[in-house]
């Protein structure tokens, strides 16, 4: 997996956000709290609800095929307090869960 790698959700794959929940997570990040702990977006797979959590829900929106894993992360380092290395190390390990899963693939 390079950062140059595009990838994009797989088509057909339901999912849905929960704007309630990106608002309550984003506030607790932005005042300093602890957040993750919340699903902000649901993925139904063969009638499963996988939630993820705030920073798995911004990745999967960003997995459009436009961007690269490297875009991803420069994306996403304004909104998160945390080190770029970390936050690629971060974005490649979920991106290769998600390919696993069969969720997204090489765009």
């Amino acid at each position: 997996m390079e950062l140059t790698d595009c990838y994009r959700r797989r088509p057909g794959l339901p999912w849905r956000e929960e704007p309630d929940a990106v608002r309550d997570e984003m506030a607790a990040l932005e005042a300093g709290r602890d957040a993750g702990g919340e699903g902000t977006l649901l993925v139904v797979e063969r009638g499963r609800i996988t939630e993820l959590n705030i920073l798995g829900g911004e990745i999967w929106k960003l997995c459009d095929g436009s961007r690269s894993l490297g875009a991803i992360v420069d994306e996403l380092l304004p909104r998160f307090d945390v080190g770029r290395d970390e936050l690629a190390r971060d974005v490649q390990e979920f991106l290769a869960d998600l390919l696993a899963r069969g969720w997204v693939v090489a765009a």
